[in-house]
């Protein structure tokens, strides 16, 4: 076992009441003329950011602490989403994981692909 496994846990977070983990998916760093931009000039314009819900908040389903209770978060697990940069809470350990409330998800964002498209 490496030495940095010994000394770092795993963690596990599960959101309570109407919130959900998202990992922020980060912008394409090119402009639309297909320059790229310095992560500084490319965050300054966020007027939100994108995600993809990691987990949500759960109801207790019984005392088997083995079956996940009903999502109560009312966003799907998975789903990508769009909120807003000065909501939610910073994860302490990993700068890309926020804590959400359901009330500041701006949209649930579907991606269809070129050949999908009408």
């Amino acid at each position: 076992m490496a030495e940095r496994e010994r000394h770092h846990p795993t963690r596990v977070i599960c959101p309570l009441g109407p919130r959900v983990l998202v990992r922020i998916i980060p912008p394409d760093q090119r402009s639309q003329a297909g320059l790229y931009l310095p992560a500084g000039v490319a965050e300054k314009g966020e007027d939100a950011l994108y995600g993809e819900v990691l987990e949500v908040a759960r109801a207790s389903a019984t005392n088997d602490e083995s079956i996940e209770g009903p999502n109560v978060s009312g966003i799907p697990d998975g789903s990508r989403i769009l909120f807003a940069p000065e909501t939610g809470f910073r994860v302490p350990w990993d700068d890309s994981l926020r804590l959400v409330d359901t009330k500041h998800v701006l949209a649930v964002v579907e991606e269809i692909k070129p050949e999908q498209a009408h």
